[in-house]
């Protein structure tokens, strides 16, 4: 038996060091590409001057959608925020979806709503709309407001969808802040490209936890002072700046953030929308929009823009974490299987051929090999024939590899934006990176194989989020509990 665990463990330790090889081959491929895109990227639009786009009657028109379910405690400043928005051609949908707050009636208060009978044409089928709302005060005509029965957040975005008139739909969390130009910045693209059409677009992710806000805008930023918040800067800033956009470049994005997106609204309603009894609905919606233009056999692109153009906030604590990353776990999962047809298959091009096996191995598959090599050691440390040379030569290498990604993503964001001004800052960061892979990895792996779990016992729910809100943070007062659009279904 031993004799057999030994020719096993020379084979798997063999694979392993393969496998090994291959990730950390295509990690540091994926980033040197997206090095050259950003340099690229900067370099083109360094002397762009946005607002020229503001008077521009080519500049596409933009409806900008956020659901919201009970942000009663931040929906006013959010609206405001959204409402100040540099661009010409645009309007805002709040759509509330069933709240049980008192988020409804503090926005026809704000903003001096009032029922209005209009046409609602459902293209797509959603819960009932219960009214319309608009501004009597003219200097609010941009908002719109719809309230409906609870669907969940996916309903409540298709909702939306009818009743937008423009040409884009741009996808809003409630509780994110946006920059001022963000509208203006990602429009720009769809003015750009004239050989392909521009399904889809997204920006940068950045944390608002600790950031100073006012009114609904980024009045300062700082580094998070909790340590869970902190070690997601870095998360966001590898994912966003040396993932995303290397795949933006080979046109083999398949998953455009929830938190902030642009998408073409006819391609949207030719899809069907937004699956509502998924909980990754934002990604899937993505995977459908390429394969439908695939099918029809039409030149299309999904853009990433490098430049930090939301805030949100993130979980603070473990508990709120967990549950997020489990439910991303089976969103993923839901898109990959769901659109298994993909996986291989050159009729889909880079989508088929890239980007879907790459989710499957780097984003699904990754994570659960990572955790049979733990039981693994541990079985044969049981054993007692564990081979510890190898064992301590790869934690040290997978560590030091780690570390120097983070770090190379901290280069990154301060050789591009430079959001963190103090050194003190950025040598936290910098320290951060070196405790990631101790302090905070681990548990995000755990939540991955429970959200697998949970993926293959049928298990639906979002879950609650507990958010602090901005004013409550910079305050230090208590956390406020948000289902975030719990299914009804």
């Amino acid at each position: 038996m031993i004799e057999f665990f030994r020719s096993l463990q020379f084979i798997i330790e063999n694979g392993i060091i393969i496998i090994t090889i291959f990730i950390f081959g295509s990690y540091v491929a994926l980033a040197i590409f997206s090095a050259l895109s950003m340099l690229n990227y900067i370099r083109k639009n360094s002397f762009i001057d946005y607002k020229v786009l503001i008077s521009s009657p080519l500049a596409p028109s933009i409806s900008v959608i956020a659901p919201a379910y009970n942000e009663g405690k931040t929906i006013i400043d959010n609206i405001r925020s959204l409402l100040s928005l540099h661009y010409n051609d645009f309007e805002v949908i709040i759509v509330n979806d069933g709240s049980k707050d008192d988020s409804m009636e503090k926005v026809i208060k704000a903003y001096e709503l009032e029922l209005v009978d209009v046409l609602y044409e459902q293209k797509i089928k959603t819960k009932p709309v219960r009214g319309i709302y608009k501004s009597r005060n003219k200097a609010f005509n941009k908002l719109i407001v719809i309230d409906k029965e609870n669907g969940g957040k996916a309903d409540a975005l298709n909702a939306a969808v009818n009743f937008s008139q423009k040409e884009y739909v741009s996808v809003v969390d409630v509780d994110s802040v946006l920059v001022e130009d963000a509208l203006l910045i990602m429009a720009k693209p769809f003015l750009e490209e004239t050989q392909r059409k521009i399904i889809a677009s997204g920006g940068v992710i950045r944390i608002a936890n600790s950031c100073k806000i006012e009114e609904g805008r980024i009045t300062e930023v700082k580094l998070p002072k909790k340590f869970i918040p902190r070690v997601q800067v870095l998360e966001y800033t590898r994912s966003f700046l040396m993932g995303r956009m290397a795949w933006s470049k080979l046109n083999g994005l398949l998953l455009v953030s929830g938190a902030f997106g642009m998408f073409n609204r006819d391609i949207v309603l030719k899809v069907g929308g937004y699956n509502t009894n998924l909980v990754g609905e934002d990604m899937e919606l993505i995977v459908r929009m390429r394969r439908y233009m695939s099918e029809i056999k039409e030149k299309y692109r999904v853009i990433y823009i490098p430049d930090p153009l939301c805030w949100t906030e993130v979980p603070a604590t473990l508990k709120v974490l967990g549950r997020q990353r489990d439910r991303w776990t089976r969103g993923n999962m839901e898109s990959l299987f769901m659109h298994f047809k993909l996986f291989f298959n050159p009729k889909y091009k880079t989508l088929g051929l890239l980007g879907h096996p790459y989710w499957f191995f780097f984003e699904w598959l990754a994570p659960i090999m990572e955790f049979i090599g733990i039981v693994y050691f541990i079985i044969i440390a049981f054993l007692g024939i564990p081979n510890w040379p190898f064992f301590f030569l790869l934690l040290a290498t997978i560590y030091f590899f780690a570390v120097t990604l983070s770090h190379w993503a901290i280069l990154f964001e301060e050789l591009s934006f430079h959001r963190y001004n103090k050194k003190r800052e950025v040598l936290k960061m910098l320290f951060t990176a070196m405790l990631e892979p101790i302090f905070y990895h681990p548990f995000v792996l755990i939540f991955n194989i429970r959200g697998n779990f949970k993926y293959f016992i049928g298990e639906k729910t979002w879950g609650s989020m507990d958010r602090v809100g901005f004013k409550e943070e910079q305050n230090n007062k208590a956390k406020h509990k948000n289902p975030e659009f719990e299914k009804n279904h």
